[in-house]
């Protein structure tokens, strides 16, 4: 599925500026997933997204550590959004929990791009010129998620008793498995891998009775 910026306007921008940004940003993730993050330049994205200057990146992120936040903090938006449509407004922690695994899983499918974006940008979070804090944001938003919405649940009383940050991790981890199975074979249902992994910490934080 192709990601497409949220068009809506920031803060003193205009609806032109806006969409030139979001053009900009298109570009820039469709460059990354297909050459990589080391081969991703200015002049390639200038390319792909049909602008007459490069100076035109300049003026709308600055530098390219000002648009690998805006790209980061892009794909993570789309990737929420993902996440809160599946769970439907519920409060449930058991339900969100669920929710939060199935679509981890089901976005490695329908996002690719977004996915391989992510990844080149955490891999190379050493790049003196890109953005400094990129590493270290995605790691603890991979697993501060599920972290979080445990401890929530175990307050609640909706889960049972065991370390929040060790099954948090354990489940960013199977989900990094179910990538490296979807990798190897393309043709892998993620739907039902979604739902045996969810079922199966489902079990792992359920209350014991």
């Amino acid at each position: 599925m192709q990601i497409t910026p949220d068009l809506q306007p920031e803060l003193g921008l205009s609806v032109t500026e806006a969409a030139r940004r979001a053009q900009i940003l298109s570009a820039t993730i469709a460059t990354i997933a297909d050459l990589g993050y080391r081969k991703t330049s200015f002049a390639r994205i200038k390319e792909r997204a049909g602008l007459s200057s490069t100076r035109i990146i300049g003026y709308h992120f600055g530098n390219k550590a000002g648009l690998m936040q805006a790209v980061v903090t892009t794909a993570l938006d789309i990737k929420q959004k993902f996440a809160l449509e599946l769970a439907d407004g519920t409060t449930d922690r058991a339900t969100m929990l669920r929710a939060m695994i199935e679509s981890e899983v089901r976005f490695l499918r329908d996002y690719p791009e977004c996915v391989q974006v992510l990844r080149e940008v955490a891999a190379n979070a050493d790049d003196p010129e890109g953005w400094s804090v990129s590493g270290p944001l995605l790691e603890g938003f991979r697993i501060g998620q599920f972290e979080r919405i445990l401890r929530q649940g175990q307050q609640e009383g909706a889960f049972g008793e065991f370390q929040p940050d060790v099954v948090a991790r354990t489940i960013a981890h199977a989900i990094d498995g179910a990538a490296a199975a979807f990798t190897a074979d393309p043709s892998l249902d993620l739907d039902r891998y979604g739902r045996e992994l969810a079922d199966l910490f489902e079990r792992t934080t359920a209350p014991r009775s």
